[in-house]
Parts: structure tokens; C-alpha cells; sequence
């Protein structure tokens, strides 16, 4: 076995930015409407809970330890967002031009993709995080009279999501794909994923949410058999 090396050149690497954002509300039978592009997103945090420790003891000693289910939910802030969001947050739309707050929330999937570089380039890849079964909390907006440091309000929606089930392993809400872990079939494979994601220039595929499972598969896992 080869001796360990730390800082090798080229393997500095870090992970920054956020872009890319895709909105996917979910139908009422399930399915997901087409993707619209997330203009103006500013930050999303991923904030997974759960996983706690339980302990269990026994013979005067510390027999064993349980962990509760783990969820996942986050933060997404932007300055703007998508028309489509309305109902995701709560508003309907009786009239073009006119919202009603208070609401039902409609669930959506969600999709971004983070930057990484290291120390030889700040273009060495980047991760695609992909979200289903999300539903967003009331937020607060704080309106302020325009000065001499004017800045634009930035909105804040935490949510939660509900996970989806796939074959052979936990149900998920999240899946994340690095493209510095893939070979050049995996490469292709993203390819042809984010055109499903993103939709096509010619129309000839709109933007689309596949399921976990399908996402998977194009990346050219295989379903354990029953």
C-alpha cells in the first residue's frame, strides 16, 4: 500500500455558488407539471434532521443504540421567483395580476446545481442536487423605504419534504450526482439526464422531473431483482 500524501496538487477542492435552478409543482395525482426555470436564486441550504441517538441500557452497561429516521428538509432564498411558485407558497390566483394569500400549499421537486474547483481550476466540476416531495412553511418579507444603501428584499422559504421509495434501498427525497466521480459514460449519462431536467432548444423535450428511481437508472444503475 502506497504511503498516504496530503495537498497534493489538484486535489484542493472546495465547493461554492448556486445556480440553475429548476421548480417542479407537483399535480394532484402525484405527477410533476413542467419544470420553469428559478431566476434570481441566491442560496439553498440543505438542513437534514433526525438520525438522533437513542441509548439503551442494560447489566449496568450501554447495551446498544437505536437512531430515529432521518428527514431532510432546507432553506431555498432568491431575490424573485417563478409565477408558478405562487401556489407552492400558499397563494391562488382568482384573477391574472391578483393573489389570495392563506392558501393550500401545493408540494414541488426541485433541482440546482453547486460549482466545485480546486486549487489547479475553479471549473473542476460540479454537483446536480435533485429534490422531490417538498412542501414550503409561511415565510416572513420585510418591506423597507428605499435610502441611500437601497438593496432588494431577499425571500426565504424553509421546507420539508416527504420521501419517495426506491428499490433496494430507504425511501429518499434527495439525490446529489458529482461530476468529478463520473467516468465518460456517466458523463454521457448526465447529458442526457439534464435534458430531461432542463427540457431541449429544439422543444422537442420540455423540462421534466423523473422519479428517483428513473434518475438511477439513467445514470446506469440497475434495480435489484425481488
Amino acid at each position: 500500500m502506497p504511503k498516504l500524501v496530503w495537498d497534493a496538487s489538484g486535489e484542493h477542492f472546495y465547493e461554492n455558488g448556486v445556480s440553475k435552478g429548476v421548480l417542479y409543482v407537483k399535480n394532484a395525482n402525484g405527477t410533476y407539471k413542467t419544470g420553469v426555470a428559478w431566476n434570481g436564486l441566491t442560496a439553498v441550504t440543505e438542513s437534514p434532521e433526525g438520525a438522533e441517538a437513542t441509548d439503551i441500557w442494560a447489566d449496568n452497561i450501554k447495551y446498544a443504540s437505536m437512531r430515529s429516521a432521518e428527514t431532510f428538509g432546507g432553506t431555498i432564498e432568491a431575490y424573485t421567483y417563478p409565477d408558478e411558485w405562487a401556489e407552492c407558497d400558499g397563494s391562488g390566483v382568482p384573477v391574472d395580476g391578483v393573489w389570495i394569500g392563506q392558501q393550500a400549499r401545493s408540494s414541488f421537486g426541485f433541482c440546482y446545481r453547486t460549482e466545485i474547483g480546486n486549487d489547479a481550476t475553479t471549473e473542476a466540476g460540479y454537483k446536480l442536487h435533485i429534490i422531490w416531495g417538498a412542501t414550503a412553511s409561511p415565510s416572513e418579507r420585510g418591506y423597507e423605504t428605499i435610502n441611500d444603501s437601497p438593496d432588494a428584499i431577499t425571500f426565504s422559504w424553509e421546507f420539508d419534504t416527504v420521501p419517495v421509495a426506491v428499490t433496494g434501498y430507504k425511501p429518499t427525497s434527495c439525490i446529489t450526482i458529482d461530476t468529478t466521480r463520473l467516468d465518460a459514460a456517466g458523463k454521457t449519462a448526465l447529458t442526457a439526464l439534464e435534458t430531461t431536467l432542463y427540457g431541449d432548444t429544439d422543444e422537442s423535450a420540455v423540462a421534466t422531473l423523473p422519479t428517483p428511481e428513473q434518475v438511477l437508472t439513467a445514470m446506469g444503475w440497475t434495480a435489484p431483482s425481488a
